[in-house]
């Protein structure tokens, strides 16, 4: 996998919205963070879009994030916030430029997306906090996202890579060319608001589709705000994943601080 360059003083961070919208007051806290970084946080109008739930329409925000793809002054591209509409532009974007120059794509959640376009170019990006969530995030979270940035985040799994990120994102794109390569690689999933039975079908999925059998580990980040229905499912959230890979015999980690946490530390996915 390839590495984009990391960041200095003065290094540009686009903030993009490429699914739900988000107001000026929601990055503020984001974009005080980047100056006192010494980097320069890059914006317009265009960011506070609205489109019902969207920041703008399809083709809009592709034609956004195309933008900051394509500019050669741009070092890392800061996700605004997730929700939903990702995986509705990730066909039209086009990466000939980004490849001349490429940049971090940052964010979680249904950034999930563009973690798996990255991973299917060949490149790392790094899995941490979205502008939305700078304001609750806590000091470790934002340090590991700066320690990313700069090339100072220690991670060092040799040759195994870490790919993945939200469950539901995953499981979307499952049976298409950008759902990533499990093999002889970590797997990481999180995920938030969901049932758990629903939970249950979206690992049997993986499962099934030989997604989880040769994996070197599992690294299980936060499931957060589990449902269950009147008459109980019967398993928590880690017994239902558990009992999907407990015969395959390789490590299980859980509880990384990772996902939709405040402590939501950054990962360096590729």
């Amino acid at each position: 996998m390839k590495t984009p360059d990391y960041l200095k003083k003065g290094s540009k961070i686009a903030i993009v919205a490429p699914a739900r919208k988000i107001s000026r007051e929601e990055i503020a806290a984001a974009v005080k963070w980047i100056e006192e970084k010494g980097f320069v946080a890059v914006y317009d109008d265009r960011l506070f879009a609205e489109y019902h739930q969207l920041a703008g329409d399809d083709d809009f925000r592709a034609s956004v994030l195309q933008d900051y793809l394509d500019r050669d002054d741009i070092d890392a591209i800061l996700c605004a916030r997730g929700g939903y509409g990702t995986i509705r532009i990730v066909d039209k974007l086009d990466f000939t430029k980004f490849a001349k120059h490429p940049k971090w794509i940052i964010g979680y959640s249904d950034v999930t997306v563009l973690h798996a376009k990255m991973q299917q170019l060949g490149y790392q990006s790094i899995h941490g906090t979205m502008a939305i969530n700078f304001e609750k995030n806590t000091t470790s979270s934002l340090e590991s996202l700066h320690d990313a940035l700069v090339g100072q985040l220690k991670m060092d799994g040799g040759k195994m890579q870490i790919v993945g990120g939200n469950l539901s994102v995953l499981y979307s794109m499952l049976g298409s060319d950008l759902f990533p390569e499990t093999d002889g690689k970590i797997l990481f999933i999180e995920d938030l608001d969901e049932y758990l039975y629903h939970i249950d079908r979206m690992m049997m999925a993986l499962k099934r589709a030989g997604k989880l059998a040769n994996l070197k580990a599992l690294l299980v980040g936060a499931f957060t705000d589990m449902h269950d229905n009147t008459i109980p499912f019967g398993m928590t959230a880690k017994e239902i994943i558990y009992e999907k890979v407990k015969d395959y015999g390789y490590p299980v980690i859980w509880d990384f601080p990772a996902g939709h946490v405040d402590d939501n530390r950054a990962v360096i996915l590729g």
